[in-house]
């Protein structure tokens, strides 16, 4: 319901994609990229936390707010417009080191 709500709310006219992804079980909502991060950033207080280069090319990127903890995942295409893809609530920020492998010698 929150997704929902969010996009809803955005309030961006986006449209929507045909592309589905493993990320979300809905349609994807895409518009161009200034425009999704400045209502992010307004509606939401979210801002970029991370971000990664996908296999596909595609720049995938988490917004999420501390203060609410509401976050939000991005895909963008190279040329193509910004999609979100999931988004939810309770978003903290944790660095976890790599766990102690047993070499068995």
């Amino acid at each position: 319901m929150y997704r929902q709500l969010l996009i809803l709310g955005l309030g961006l006219g986006l449209t929507a994609s045909g592309a589905s992804t493993a990320l979300s079980q809905t349609v994807a909502r895409c518009a161009d990229r200034t425009v999704i991060v400045e209502r992010l950033a307004e509606k939401y207080g979210e801002s970029r936390q991370s971000v990664g280069l996908g296999n596909d090319n595609t720049l995938v990127q988490v917004f999420a707010s501390d203060e609410t903890g509401s976050w939000t995942i991005t895909v963008t295409r190279a040329g193509g417009p910004t999609c979100l893809v999931a988004t939810g609530g309770n978003y903290q920020l944790v660095q976890e080191d790599l766990p102690i492998v047993d070499s068995g010698a």
